[in-house]
């Protein structure tokens, strides 16, 4: 192999090596993704369906519709498009229950890949009685057969002051 070839090899690695490098350490800042996007529409239609009162257009304006959707809350670990559906009829749905009106603030939303994304936020519950419920959430949302969907949720209430 010749000098010149040599040398060309070694300038393409090293290229490389730079994106690489450059990719891998850039600020977790720099992938949060600006502005509405169509993940951001997700929980624009889910807020939507949930003031309607409809749980079930909740459900599938946003998540996935498998058994190995996740969702975590309050303790407990719910497992699949189902459970999930039943968690919140026994929890907003129930005799004496009510839904409420709810709104998400300060969302964020950081690129996890091209089909992937991580979004967090807040959301606030009124209630007809006067209280309120709120707390944080983080989805891992996945870009499957040309929609988004949540395949995990966590939320937490905030604690009570």
């Amino acid at each position: 192999m010749n000098v010149a070839r040599r040398l060309l090899l070694s300038l393409r690695k090293a290229a490389s090596f730079s994106a690489l490098l450059a990719c891998a350490c850039a600020s977790p800042a720099a992938n949060v993704l600006d502005g509405p996007g169509a993940a951001h529409e997700v929980l624009v239609r889910q807020q939507a369906a949930w003031n309607e009162g409809d749980v079930e257009a909740f459900m599938a304006e946003g998540y996935w519709r498998s058994e190995r959707l996740t969702f975590l809350s309050g303790g407990d670990w719910t497992l699949g498009y189902n459970g999930v559906l039943e968690r919140y009829r026994r929890r907003y749905l129930a005799e004496g229950k009510e839904m409420g009106t709810l709104e998400f603030s300060d969302e964020e939303f950081v690129s996890l890949g091209p089909d992937a994304t991580l979004a967090r936020g807040r959301y606030h519950l009124d209630f007809a009685d006067g209280t309120a419920a709120d707390g944080l959430f983080t989805l891992v949302l996945r870009r499957m057969d040309g929609a988004w969907r949540i395949v995990h949720d966590h939320t937490s209430a905030a604690a009570d002051g």
